[in-house]
This record gives structure tokens, sequence and C-alpha cells, in this order.
């Protein structure tokens, strides 16, 4: 599949809308003979207590269509094994449910994680292939090929598609990516700034004092003490300075 990287580009670039890439690569993950695809984005891997952070996209092909509430809303993505082992890892892996194999994931199978392996369990969501994609800004992302119930060989036949569902998944991602058009999805965390905030915050980021900012925005010193303390308050920080770390750390100053 070497020889095909551009005509796979060629494939994705042409699907104007990032469902229809995803449904791109769906379709190419069936014919490697997979039953669904599960394809998450976070601007930021982990949350400030260390925890993995929510993904700002999760997009599911034939897959529970209460997977994305467990995950996003009841917080199962953070005790994912496979989201961890992902986390810790560059390269694509295999893994499995099932209570008998020995896949890399097995060391995170624990009573914390234990929700999880349920609920995929019960849906016979026994076993596939991860792709973890690490960013130059730290912006992480993982496209998963899923097979449902038990097959003979089912390791081995996974392993042969490993290097090709790989590369899919790059190029892929290389072309969804394009297509974010929502600031929010490059920004982690529940807080949701205004661009004024964002603003002051970024001339706070630099040092400069409210009456600073004020004189360079051409509003009145209160206005930028509403701005920023507004700010702190949805980041729930002390104050400026536990503010301004909290943002960097969220990636919500960037332009």
């Amino acid at each position: 599949m070497l020889d095909e990287i551009s005509p796979l580009r060629q494939r994705f670039d042409s699907q104007d809308s990032l469902e229809g890439q995803v449904d791109e690569i769906y379709q190419r993950a069936k014919e490697l003979g997979f039953d669904g695809l599960v394809y998450d984005y976070t601007p930021v891997p982990f949350d400030l207590d260390g925890s993995l952070n929510i993904p700002s996209l999760l997009k599911l092909r034939n897959m529970a269509e209460d997977m994305h509430d467990y995950w996003c809303v009841r917080g199962y993505f953070r005790i994912d094994p496979v989201q961890i082992l992902a986390t810790r890892t560059s390269a694509p892996f295999f893994w499995s449910y099932d209570v008998d194999a020995e896949t890399r994931i097995k060391c995170f199978l624990t009573e914390e994680t234990a929700p999880v392996a349920r609920y995929l369990r019960e849906r016979e969501v026994l076993s596939g292939v991860t792709v973890p994609i690490h960013m130059p800004h730290g912006d992480y992302a993982t496209v998963t090929a899923v097979r449902f119930g038990r097959r003979a060989g089912d390791e081995q036949d996974a392993l042969r598609h490993i290097a090709d569902f790989s590369l899919l998944a790059h190029v892929f991602h290389e072309a969804a990516f394009s297509l974010f058009d929502d600031d929010s999805m490059r920004s982690a965390g529940a807080a949701r700034l205004t661009e004024r905030e964002r603003e002051c915050l970024r001339y706070s980021a630099q040092g400069l004092s409210a009456k600073e900012i004020a004189r360079i925005i051409n509003r009145a010193v209160p206005t930028v003490v509403l701005h920023l303390n507004s700010a702190a308050k949805k980041l729930g920080a002390r104050n400026r300075t536990q503010a301004v770390v909290r943002a960097s750390h969220y990636r919500l100053l960037e332009h």
C-alpha cells in the first residue's frame, strides 16, 4: 500500500466534509475485515490533574448509539484502557478484551477501568487495532478499527492488516484535520472564553497590566478587569496568574 499514498490522499481530499472522510476510512476499514470505526481528536491529552481529557471530537461508525454518551458525557474516555495505552505509544497496536488474551492493554484492565471493559464486552466489541497520532503541538488523535465477537485467528489477521490500516489512518487524519472549522475543536477543557476574554488574557500573559491592556484595546480599565475576572472564574482560577496558566494549558490563548 505504500505506493498508494497519493491515490489515498486524493480519495480523502475528494470528500468535502469531515463526515464524508470518516465514511471513506470506514469503508476502507471494512475492506480490511473490520466491523466498526472510532475516530477521536483531543487538542490537549491530559487535564491539569493528569487525567485524560474528554475529546473535542468523537466520530463513530457502526458502533452502539449510546457510546458517544458513555465516552464523552459519562467520562468513560478517561478510563478507556485503549486510550490510556495510546497516550503512551506512537506505534499502532492490536488490543483485545477477551479475558484470556495477552495484549498490551491487559495491564490496564483494572477495577477502575472495569466499566469500559464491561460495556464493550456486553456489546461484543472484543478486539481491534488502534493507531495513535501525536501531533507537533501536542494534539492527539486515535483512529480505531474494531471487530465484533470472537473469530479464530483474529489477532493474526488483524496484525496482518495493521500496517495498511496505520497508513490509512495517518492519511485520513491529515485530510480530516484540514476540515476542522470550529476553534472550540482545537481547544480543550469545558471553559469557553469569549474572544475579548482571550485577548485580555493573551496580553496578561505577556506581563501587561490592566491599564496597559485597556490602552491597547481601547477599552476602559474596569472593562478589562471585568474580562479578566470573568475568564478566571470560567477557568476555576484563584487569580489572574493561575488563569493564564490554565488558559495556556488548554490552548485557549492561541490565535
